[in-house]
Parts: C-alpha cells; sequence; structure tokens
C-alpha cells in the first residue's frame, strides 16, 4: 500500500514539475481605456508578487474584442507558448469574445500543456490530470454548447419573423458572403508571400480555429482572388 502511495505521489509530483521550469507570460487586453490596462498589469503584478512568480513577458493589446486573433494578438500568444509555461490573465473574458472561442483557446494551452490562470475567476488551469480541470473544462464546453445553442435560435427566430413580414432572405447576386476564414485573411496572404503550400496553411488554421480543410482555403482564396 505505502509503494502505490508513493508511486502515486512520484507520479503527480512527475506533472507538476511540467510547470515548474517554463516562463511565465501576461496577456492583457483593454478596448480603449488606458486606465484599465494599467489596472490589469497592477493586479497581474500584485498575483505574481504573491505566489513568488517572475512574469517573463507582457502582451498587450489595445483594440477591440471585435477585431480577429490575430490583431488581438492571440494567434501570436498561442505560438509563443510551450509545455511548462504559465498564461496569465486578469479576467477569462480577455483572451476571447465568446464563450466559445475561450474554450477553444483554453483547450488548445491545455493541449500544449500550458498553465492558464486567470486570477478573478479564481481558477489555474492545468493538464496535470486532476479531477478538477476536467470538471471545468468539461463546464467550460457545455457552456460554449448552450451559447451556441441560443445563438442558432436567436439567428432561427429573427429569420422567421423577417420572412414572416415579406422580406426576402438571402444575398443578391454577385455578393460575396461573410466566411469563417475572413478574420485570418492577413495571415493567409502573409503565408502565401512565403511560398507557403495550401495544405500547411490549412493545418496551421485548424490549429488556430478549431477546424480549417484544404478544400475550404483553396475555396476561399479563389473567392477573395488570395494568389
Amino acid at each position: 500500500m505505502t509503494l502505490l502511495k508513493n508511486a502515486e505521489a512520484q507520479k503527480q509530483s512527475k506533472k507538476q514539475s511540467v510547470f515548474a521550469a517554463g516562463r511565465v507570460i501576461a496577456y492583457l487586453r483593454v478596448s480603449t481605456d488606458k486606465q484599465d490596462i494599467d489596472n490589469q498589469r497592477l493586479e497581474i503584478l500584485t498575483y505574481a508578487n504573491k505566489h513568488s512568480m517572475k512574469i517573463d513577458e507582457f502582451i498587450e493589446v489595445e483594440i477591440s474584442s471585435r477585431k480577429d486573433l490575430l490583431k488581438r494578438r492571440i494567434s501570436e500568444l498561442l505560438a509563443k507558448v510551450a509545455a511548462g509555461d504559465t498564461v496569465i490573465v486578469a479576467e477569462l473574458s480577455r483572451i476571447g469574445r465568446s464563450i466559445v472561442e475561450v474554450i477553444n483557446i483554453v483547450n488548445e494551452l491545455v493541449q500544449k500543456k500550458v498553465r492558464l490562470i486567470a486570477i478573478k475567476q479564481g481558477l489555474d488551469i492545468r493538464d496535470n490530470g486532476d479531477m478538477q480541470t476536467k470538471i471545468m473544462i468539461t463546464m467550460f464546453s457545455l457552456f460554449a454548447e448552450i451559447e451556441r445553442d441560443l445563438i442558432s435560435q436567436r439567428t432561427k427566430t429573427a429569420l422567421a419573423a423577417i420572412k414572416a413580414g415579406g422580406k426576402k432572405l438571402g444575398k443578391p447576386k454577385g455578393t460575396v458572403g461573410k466566411s469563417k476564414l475572413d478574420p485570418y485573411r492577413e495571415f493567409i496572404i502573409e503565408e502565401r508571400k512565403y511560398a507557403s503550400p495550401k495544405t500547411l496553411i490549412a493545418r496551421k488554421l485548424a490549429k488556430m480555429m478549431g477546424s480549417c480543410t484544404r478544400q475550404n482555403l483553396a475555396k476561399y482564396m479563389k473567392r477573395r482572388n488570395i494568389k
């Protein structure tokens, strides 16, 4: 029995040690209020000092949450971090503009074995196999699913109201509709400048946005005249 306990303790110690030697990156985002970003910085520094942590880098963004991932520097953050690193935010809403986006980013950090601390929510999420982390991620996923359902229901209700009012639905001929790849347009153009193949770009996009096939990318590039 003692041997089993010792083995389990060593296993847990190894899992926790993954997070001991990495870098600590603070991510701060506000729309326009400089005072807000200063408050976030102070809150993060206070937390770090209290827990004997050294902030290695601050990624600061003064831009609307409606901007794409590249402009909000989320893609930069995800590309920088590696196993053992820690990301600190003043509150969870700073990393995403919706529950769905937040959970996607949280999942990517967990898969990379990157620790995420959200001070306001009192969350310390890490991929060490503990039950608390599994429960939190399950709850986040549930909230994300609820949000998707609510958005879908609101859309259906709005379309039904428009149709009932006698208005025709759909886009005029020749109109190019919005695409989920639009926020990544500059990223795609930049990759093509370096002659990156579509398959490779699609893989990178899939990591950033959850899913993207070469076929979808090719169709998007054709519609947007991206060579």
